[in-house]
């Protein structure tokens, strides 16, 4: 219990709900971070390495993307401690979201996050019967299968693209190396490849790939439809080993695939001019302090990958409707929210000399905090 109260501040987290069921052998935890501009709205991961803090920093992320992009949902995200590869993953699932039936979805509706799918927000509906306790369905449900069609990479790729502008840069023919390539990562090559730009880089758990004149996108992608994350080995030609992709000659640099993976060391070695972080949490301060000392401009995460929450909020909106939102309303939507965010938040910073990550949270605090005197939540 101390270790759960540790985690409390003034912003939160509102609410943990720690989960577990004998049977299945099921144990999990929802935080409810903070819910003055709406109720909980954040993702569900499975993996077996989850944790209550994890869990917490995340929701904490969430809090600061719905505030940033200002849209009126509340930060949460839930963590099931197990393997999504186990013959078991839909039993220990529906054992979860039957465990949190008192908080789905009054009080938060589950998402896809790390470890799930688009059928898995099916399986949260069934258990529950409510279209209204899970987004990110599948399309032949009437939902918003934003991980099938990329939203979040999408929303990387024009974030890169207009950090690239703000800097004097053209994105088009800079080198871009990508730190992974599942829903995010090979989203993000696909659109900053369409932008003109040559993906010298790509990683998966199989090692990266590197070509300093550009690596086929096309046939990457289509070898991950088939492969997966062996698509790099597929490829064929020399793999460097995992985390090269973080140093090689590049001028953007888009790390979208796991939290606390650049230290540091990393962060000193880094040769990109831009970092646009795809993944949650892929710096911690330190590094990013190491990478403003060098300046290298970096796109916070919750600034960044928020193109998954803004298409969250038109599938929140739909969820009870009989008509599918419109994907073409929500890249357009994604588009500017991430370009205007982007340049908000470089231009605060330069103006105030802080970090980027300090002039985002603190653009997102004030509208949390804001909501919180209203709602006379604030201790003044």
């Amino acid at each position: 219990m101390s270790d759960v109260l540790a985690l409390m501040d003034e912003w939160g987290p509102e609410r943990v709900v720690c989960v577990s069921d004998a049977r299945t052998g099921m144990r999990g935890v929802l935080v409810i971070d903070n819910t003055a501009r709406g109720m909980g709205k954040g993702g569900m991961r499975m993996s077996p390495s989850v944790t209550v803090a994890e869990v917490a920093r995340l929701a904490r992320v969430m809090t600061y993307k719905w505030a940033g992009v200002d849209l009126f949902f509340g930060g949460a995200k839930a963590g099931i401690a197990a393997d999504p590869g186990s013959p078991d993953r839909e039993a220990v699932l529906r054992a979860f979201v039957r465990a949190l039936s008192q908080e789905i979805p009054r009080r938060y509706v589950a998402g896809l996050d790390m470890g799930l799918s688009e059928r898995d927000a099916a399986i949260v509906q069934d258990e529950l019967d409510d279209r209204g306790a899970a987004v990110g369905t599948p399309h032949v449900l009437g939902g918003m299968p934003y991980d099938e069609l990329g939203v979040t990479g999408f929303g990387v790729a024009e974030a890169a693209d207009a950090a690239a502008q703000h800097a004097g840069m053209s994105l088009r023919g800079a080198r871009v190396a990508v730190q992974g390539f599942g829903a995010v990562g090979h989203a993000a090559a696909r659109r900053l490849h369409e932008l003109g730009a040559a993906v010298v880089a790509v990683s998966t758990v199989h090692g990266a790939l590197h070509d300093p004149d550009g690596l086929d996108v096309g046939r990457l992608l289509a070898l991950r439809a088939e492969a997966g994350d062996a698509a790099v080995r597929e490829y064929g030609g020399r793999l460097l080993a995992p985390g090269a992709e973080l140093s090689v000659p590049a001028d953007v640099l888009v790390p979208a695939a796991l939290q606390d993976v650049i230290d540091e060391e990393a962060a000193a070695n880094v040769q990109a001019a831009i970092v646009v972080e795809g993944a949650n949490l892929p710096t911690g301060r330190a590094a990013q302090r190491v990478l403003a000392e060098r300046g290298v401009t970096v796109v916070p995460d919750f600034v960044a990958n928020a193109g998954g929450v803004v298409a969250a909020g038109f599938a929140m909106d739909a969820r009870y409707s009989a008509f599918r939102p419109d994907p073409d309303a929500v890249f357009a939507a994604v588009s500017a929210k991430m370009r205007d965010n982007t340049g908000r938040v470089l231009d605060t910073a330069r103006t105030q000399g802080t970090t980027t990550h300090q002039a985002a949270v603190a653009l997102a605090q004030e509208r949390v905090r804001a909501a919180m005197e209203l709602k006379g939540r604030w201790r003044r």
